[in-house]
C-alpha cells in the first residue's frame, strides 16, 4: 500500500468517526481546497522573492500546515471521484512534456498556446 493509500484510509476513518461523510461531496471538498490554497497564498502575499525562499521557522510551520490541509482535501476529492492521484500526476507530467518540449521552451514562461 502506498503512502497516499494509507492516508486515504485514515481520512475515511477520521470522517466516519465524526459523521462528516455527508458533507464531503466533491463540490464541498473542492471549495474547501480552494480556501486552503488561498490561506497558503496569504503567507507569501507581501514577501519578496527572497523572503519567500527563506521562511522563519514559525512561518514555515504555518505553511506546512496549509500544505497538509491542501493535500488532505486533494486526497479526499480524488477518493470521492475514484482518481488515482499518482497515476494522474504521472500522466499529466507526460502530457506537459509533449506540450513543453525542453529544447523549445527552455528559459521561457510562455504558455504552450502562445506564439513561440
Amino acid at each position: 500500500m502506498n503512502d497516499l493509500e494509507s492516508i486515504k484510509i485514515r481520512l475515511r476513518a477520521f470522517a466516519a468517526a465524526r459523521g462528516w461523510e455527508q458533507f464531503h461531496s466533491p463540490k464541498n471538498i473542492s471549495m474547501a481546497l480552494i480556501v486552503e490554497a488561498a490561506e497558503l497564498v496569504e503567507h507569501f502575499q507581501w514577501l519578496t522573492e527572497e523572503q519567500s525562499k527563506a521562511l522563519q521557522p514559525e512561518q514555515l510551520q504555518q505553511v506546512r500546515e496549509e500544505l497538509a490541509d491542501i493535500q488532505i482535501y486533494l486526497i479526499q476529492i480524488a477518493d470521492k471521484l475514484n482518481v488515482d492521484l499518482l497515476d494522474a500526476a504521472n500522466k499529466k507530467i507526460d502530457l506537459n512534456a509533449k506540450k513543453y518540449p525542453a529544447e523549445e521552451v527552455r528559459g521561457s514562461s510562455k504558455k504552450y498556446t502562445e506564439a513561440k
